[in-house]
């Protein structure tokens, strides 16, 4: 039997944009500013930052993060996507974290 990939998942994302006039960091600050406003959980760390919810709606805001450095100024960007998926139960970044915090 197949089964079916569980709709809550984990997707890091790490944006590396670059541009000749516009500071890498503001522009990674919009990249979060987009994350942000999209209303779902993350949490920012020093390389990545990691999102949790449906895996369409968290690729959808992949997409906008890249926009969104661009309209901000970038050149050129490099996007390092690491996605977390079960099929037997939702993939929780509080799950992972909880001995850490």
């Amino acid at each position: 039997m197949e089964r079916e990939m569980n709709h809550t998942v984990n997707v890091a994302v790490q944006v590396l944009p670059r541009s000749k006039d516009v500071d890498t960091y503001d522009l990674v600050d919009e990249a979060i500013s987009i994350i942000d406003q999209s209303g779902i959980k993350y949490r920012v760390t020093p390389f990545e930052t990691v999102m949790e919810g449906d895996y369409d709606q968290i690729m959808e805001i992949v997409k906008k993060i890249q926009l969104a450095c661009y309209k901000a100024g970038a050149e050129t960007a490099m996007t390092y996507v690491k996605i977390q998926t079960s099929s037997l139960s939702p993939v929780r970044i509080d799950d992972k974290m909880k001995k850490y915090d």
